[in-house]
């Protein structure tokens, strides 16, 4: 099974700059996206008969959001972490007979960490959640998680510690929840690969010389471990600020 996330930062702009053929060349079984950035009736995202579609959309225009297309029909389908709380379409939960898949777009603590309490008592919540399905089946979490996690998942460590996205707090909530029984997917295979990103700054020269983060990921659970086949940045797919990261997995379909 071949799943793929990406954040597009504007899903109407990513499709002019490529993204269905992007889409149609990868040929996943499951595509989620983040950063949707539309409302319902906004775009008609001709994908084909084989994929249906699940839209979480923000109440703000113009705001976060997202989506998975997927291959296999869910047995369930839920958005967002309580469903009074939802405001920000930045979860959808699928339920397959042997897993569930959770997209994710985690709150940015913003430059000036402003939002940092914010994010961390989102984290908490979402942290529980992940737990309370994990007890039911394995569990796939994909998403734009706005931490990089390590001093290797940024160029430049030492002077961005402290700043958004890298602040002790936050890599504290990631350390939490892979000790909570999940598996950084990319690490698991390449725990030493340096110079590895999803994101980059849109500053002159910035993606040209790979000053990235690596901040979008596919966790699993920890028993899942055995049926991981690879996982991959596709780093020179534009389109976006981010680019798409894919998972391979055996045995689930």
């Amino acid at each position: 099974m071949k799943l793929i996330s990406w954040n597009v930062n504007g899903l109407r702009a990513c499709v002019g700059k490529g993204f269905i053929d992007y889409f149609n060349e990868a040929d996943a079984d499951l595509f989620c996206v983040q950063e949707t950035k539309l409302q319902e009736g906004q775009i008609n995202l001709e994908l084909g008969e084989n994929y249906h579609q699940f839209w979480n959309y923000a109440e703000k225009k113009g705001y976060s959001g997202t989506a998975i297309f997927s291959k296999l029909k869910p047995l369930s389908v839920r958005y967002g972490l309580e469903e009074d709380k939802e405001f920000e379409g930045r979860v959808i939960t699928l339920e397959f007979d042997h897993f569930y898949l959770v997209n994710v777009y985690t709150p940015n603590a913003r430059r000036d960490l402003s939002r940092l309490d914010y994010r961390l008592e989102w984290e908490e919540r979402f942290r529980t959640y992940l737990k309370q399905l994990d007890e039911l089946k394995p569990v796939i979490v994909c998403g734009d998680l706005n931490v990089a996690h390590q001093e290797i998942d940024l160029k430049h460590p030492k002077p961005n510690t402290g700043n958004s996205g890298f602040t002790a707090e936050e890599r504290g909530k990631m350390t939490a929840l892979l000790d909570s029984g999940f598996i950084d997917t990319f690490r698991h295979f390449y725990p030493d690969r340096a110079d590895a990103y999803s994101w980059w700054s849109f500053m002159p020269k910035v993606r040209e010389r790979n000053v990235g983060w690596r901040i979008d990921y596919f966790l699993v659970s920890s028993r899942l471990a055995p049926q991981l086949a690879d996982a991959q940045i596709d780093c020179h797919i534009m389109g976006s600020d981010h680019c798409p990261v894919v998972l391979q997995v055996n045995g689930l379909d």
